[in-house]
This record gives C-alpha cells, structure tokens and sequence, in this order.
C-alpha cells in the first residue's frame, strides 16, 4: 500500500517517481502531417535559415516578416562564424567593410611613421608633437667641457 503511494507522489520538477523520465510523446498522423504541411507554405525563420545555409547560400530572402514580405536579405552566417572572419582579416579589409576598431587614427599613423623613422619632434595638423613614449625620457647629451672643473664634473657624474 505504501509504496504504490510513493509511486504516485510528483516531485517538484513535475516528474512521477519510480519510473524514471521517459521520452517525449510523438505527435500523431493529424498532427505531424499538419506539421509537414506548415514546413512547406509558412516555414518559419529558422528553418528558412537552417535549408538556405544547408544548400550552400550566402544569403536568403524571409517570407516570415509581415511588413515586409521577401524584400529584405539575410545573411546565413552565424554570430560566431561573423567573429572569427574578422579575426581573419586584416587592417585594410577591415576598413573596406566599415570597422573603425583595431585601426590607427590619423595622429596615431603620423606618431608611428615619426617613431619608425627616428626623428625626436614631428607635426600633426600644424602642432609639434614629440615621439616619446609615456615614462621614456629624452637622452640627455653631455655637453663638453675643458679644464680642470670639466674633469671634477665627469667624475662626479661618473661620466
């Protein structure tokens, strides 16, 4: 008597005890053969995207949006397959689709052709800039000295 009680009981989850958790039900003949039907004149969005992106398409017109009815084009790449191809490009594609990051401002493009090539000062948009870095400091040249204090100055700095 009492263990046919537990059996019966229901867990929180919604599950009957005992018996375990069982497959899903299967639709039957009417509803599956509806369902066959619906796939073939109003498929929805993503089964749209899943047989256009199975067919080998780059991209698929939606017969989904009530407004605007085929007219707009979607693309079959996922987010992710999106964020690795850029990953794979380079500087230039980039800024042939329009992505401003990971590219060099104008003034950052002159500090850098400044800096490459050596020179100490150069000007952007009429204003002198300098090519050190934050934290660097300038090399200080010695100037040259004769006689007697010049040599107790060197050996005080330890030149």
């Amino acid at each position: 008597m009492a263990n046919r009680l537990y059996n019966q009981q229901v867990s929180p989850k919604g599950y009957k005890r005992g018996g375990g958790v069982t497959g899903e039900k299967k639709p039957g003949k009417i509803r599956s053969a509806i369902g066959k039907v619906r796939k073939k004149f109003l498929p929805t969005f993503g089964e749209q995207f899943d047989k256009a992106k199975k067919s080998g398409k780059k991209t698929f017109r939606s017969t989904r949006d009530d407004t605007k009815k085929g007219k707009l084009e979607y693309s079959t790449k996922t987010a992710a397959e999106v964020k690795a191809a850029k990953k794979r490009m380079s500087d230039r594609e980039r800024a042939r689709v329009g992505d401003k990051s990971k590219q060099l401002s104008d003034f950052g493009a002159a500090f850098k052709l400044a800096k490459k090539s050596g020179k100490k000062t150069f000007t952007h948009k009429g204003k002198k800039f300098k090519t050190l870095l934050k934290g660097e400091r300038p090399d200080k040249i010695m100037p040259e000295l004769s006689g007697k204090t010049s040599k107790k100055i060197k050996k005080f700095v330890g030149a």
